[in-house]
């Protein structure tokens, strides 16, 4: 993306992520789920870092979530209360250290902090899902509670945090903490444990039981059911009746001391926390390194281990342990450069539609697939979502080039679930089911909600030219077979083969049954399978009449240009060959016959095919030159006639014959006389007997390799 273009994007996001927050933070409501509008906020925070002279005061990374609410009393925060920026990937944080590293060079409090052995570099928390809050303790009594706010001035909400249980109305007196401190550890005396004042910051929440008992609730007097816990802990704070709050069983953990008590790490800052009578998180944790905040982060993200815990979590915050160093760092727009919110994989994401492809499915019915902007989702990177019908689409309201929800709850199939329409630039576009099919031309008619092909026969004709395709005689893409194929087709990953060699992992992981190995395999066979021999491209094309050995002979009868290097030949090429011989022309190449002219004239000349041809192309499918017929005469096998027998280890059986071929040989299916040699793999079958009756000469596999200059292949295999 180009700046221009990035200006324009970031003027939109910013409107947008303005008017989403608001709704957020200030009127306890969610217009969009609250990882889309991260996803949205990393978006614009990638872009500003990128054009950093883009960056305007006004820009939602540079400050924090909204006003406050009129309501409440204003509270005016000594010390600014921030928010994270968010990490996604182990390389957002390699990233984000990076940055934070450079920003160091020219001091040495950063060098001081990550040389020493004995404190941890990092320190790890649990993100909860919950409302930031500041507490403020005056000779050891609760004196106020307040929010966020937009960091510098929150919402005086002191009665509703005192019916939090876990907030402590007063702290515990300097013996006990002394007591408490001892046992961790740590000396008493280096700290004051009776601050006349002390503020310190935390978090209310909403646990899952209280969460699910207040839905009961709701369900039984036939009220709206509550969205997320969050929105509860959030709006119960700022409920004007502190009753309200009360009935709802909130709970809250502390995590940061804003006053100066003789602290020195962030880690110290929880023990110091629990010895004063708060309460912290056990599961919040040091590392040395980042190795280990990837473990950390792993551990917790794990469903199972999640599912324990009687909260949500939405991520983990990675903290600079050092505190002088942390405050050195200072702040980044809204955020302190010294930590960073890594999250789990988003459920929801924002995206662009880039496309809306139609594919035909099993039975004939038509479906529009949109194609987007790669984005992760759930830990997929998907590409893909089906838009089932016409009537979704108009639901929705979706044009080409829009912004969108995209969302995969409970590890579905990937849908989208909200068009952004403040993000349109005014170049978005009308999408139209087309009239005609794109596989035969046959009129669309419509069933109900589905638009259909109205041949009977085109849905089961396009389900075999796939399977032709992907067949061992032709790409031989092990692992995607008819099964496998039908599925993609009615997923809509699929609309033709040139869409096969597009897949990515993620589309395919999002699929019920496939997991992360099955997905891998089958994508590292498809890439493998990109480059594929002349002979065997021409006969997977699918063109009716052209089998095996007449693919062969239009692959050792016609020149076709060389790409550069003449490694391959480019699949433009083949289109123009072919689209500059006539029907009468074909027809002087050995077997091939009126018919067979005929058909491989019209399929090239059809410009759907032609598309196909290009899509082939840019997917990245290469084609190996065969040896011409002049050339293969006087190749070493020339005259000499294979049969093969069992199996091979170091290549398959096709494979075999395309080297005894390009080698000048012939390979046959049947054993006689004439028969120059039985190649005998393992488990041969009668051709290997009949060949010991004839007195045919039979090879092993070694000598076989041997014969076409193979043998190295045979031993890298083993």
């Amino acid at each position: 993306m180009d700046k221009s273009a990035a200006r324009e994007r970031i003027e939109h996001l910013k409107k947008v992520i303005d008017r989403y927050r608001y709704a957020y933070a200030v009127e306890d409501r969610s217009e969009i789920p609250d990882a889309a509008l991260d996803s949205l906020k990393k978006e614009l925070f990638d872009l500003e870092t990128r054009y950093p002279d883009l960056v305007t005061p006004d820009s939602p990374t540079q400050r924090i979530a909204g006003k406050p609410l009129k309501k409440f009393a204003k509270v005016r925060h000594d010390v600014r209360m921030t928010s994270f920026n968010d990490a996604f990937s182990e390389k957002d944080m390699e990233e984000w250290y990076e940055r934070l590293v450079n920003y160091f060079r020219s001091g040495d409090e950063f060098a001081r902090a990550i040389a020493r052995k004995d404190v941890p570099r990092f320190y790890c928390e649990l993100k909860i899902d919950g409302l930031a809050i500041e507490l403020e303790y005056e000779n050891g009594i609760l004196a106020r509670g307040s929010t966020r706010g937009d960091g510098m001035t929150g919402e005086d909400v002191t009665q509703n945090l005192r019916t939090v249980e876990a907030i402590p109305l007063r702290m515990r007196d300097e013996a006990e903490a002394a007591a408490s401190l001892r046992k961790l550890g740590l000396d008493p005396a280096k700290y004051d444990l009776a601050p006349r004042r002390l503020v310190v910051r935390g978090e209310v929440f909403t646990t899952r039981r209280e969460f699910a008992r207040m839905n009961r609730e709701q369900e039984r007097a036939g009220g709206k059911l509550y969205a997320n816990p969050r929105n509860i802990a959030a709006g119960s704070i700022r409920q004007l009746d502190p009753r309200v709050a009360a009935g709802r069983k909130l709970d809250s953990f502390q995590y940061d001391i804003v006053t100066e008590i003789g602290q020195t790490y962030h880690e110290e800052e929880h023990l110091l926390l629990a010895a004063l009578g708060f309460k912290t998180n056990p599961h919040n944790a040091p590392a040395r390194d980042l190795k280990e905040v990837f473990a950390f982060r792993e551990r917790w993200g794990e469903p199972a281990r999640r599912g324990k815990l009687d909260y949500e979590i939405d991520g983990t915050v990675v903290i600079l342990n050092d505190n002088a160093a942390f405050e050195r760092a200072g702040i980044i727009g809204k955020a302190p450069r010294a930590a960073i919110a890594y999250k789990f994989p988003p459920r929801e994401a924002t995206t662009v539609v880039t496309d809306i492809k139609v594919q035909v499915g099993r039975t004939g019915a038509l479906t529009p697939v949109a194609i987007m902007r790669p984005v992760e989702v759930g830990g997929i990177t998907i590409t893909h979502a089906t838009l089932h019908n016409a009537d979704e689409i108009a639901r929705l309201g979706l044009r080409i080039g829009d912004t969108v929800v995209i969302s995969r709850a409970g590890d579905v199939i990937p849908q989208i679930t909200k068009v952004l329409p403040g993000l349109r630039t005014g170049r978005e576009r009308a999408f139209k089911m087309p009239a005609k099919c794109p596989v035969d031309g046959s009129p669309v008619v419509r069933d109900g909600a589905i638009a259909r092909c109205s041949s009977k026969y085109c849905a089961a004709r396009h389900r075999e030219g796939l399977r032709h395709f992907t067949a061992r005689t032709a790409f031989n893409i092990e692992g995607l077979g008819p099964k496998i194929l039908d599925r993609f087709l009615d997923e809509g990953l699929i609309s033709d083969a040139a869409d096969i060699f597009t897949l990515r992992k993620g589309d395919v992981m999002a699929l019920d049954r496939f997991g992360e190995r099955s997905a891998d395999n089958l994508i590292r066979e498809i890439e493998a399978k990109k480059t594929i021999a002349l002979p065997r491209f021409l006969y997977a094309l699918g063109v009716i009449h052209v089998g095996e050995e007449t693919a062969l002979t239009l692959a050792r009868h016609l020149d076709f240009p060389r790409g550069r290097g003449g490694a391959h030949i480019p699949i433009g090429g083949i289109l123009k060959t072919f689209r500059a011989l006539t029907a009468e022309e074909l027809e002087a190449f050995p077997d091939v016959g009126p018919k067979v002219a005929a058909s491989i004239h019209e399929w090239f000349a059809a410009e759907r095919n032609a598309d196909l041809l290009a899509r082939l192309e840019k997917a990245g499918v290469e084609v190996v030159p065969f040896p011409r017929a002049e050339a293969a005469a006087s190749g070493p096998l020339a005259g000499k006639t294979f049969v093969l027998t069992g199996g091979l280890a170091a290549m398959s059986r096709e494979e075999a014959k395309e080297k005894i071929r390009a080698m000048g040989g012939e390979a046959s299916e049947s054993v006689s006389a004439k028969t120059s040699y039985v190649v005998a793999g393992t488990d041969p079958g009668s051709k290997y007997e009949k060949a010991k009756k004839l007195g045919v000469a039979i090879l092993d596999e070694e000598a076989f390799l041997k014969m076409v200059g193979a043998l190295d292949l045979s031993r890298k295999k083993t």
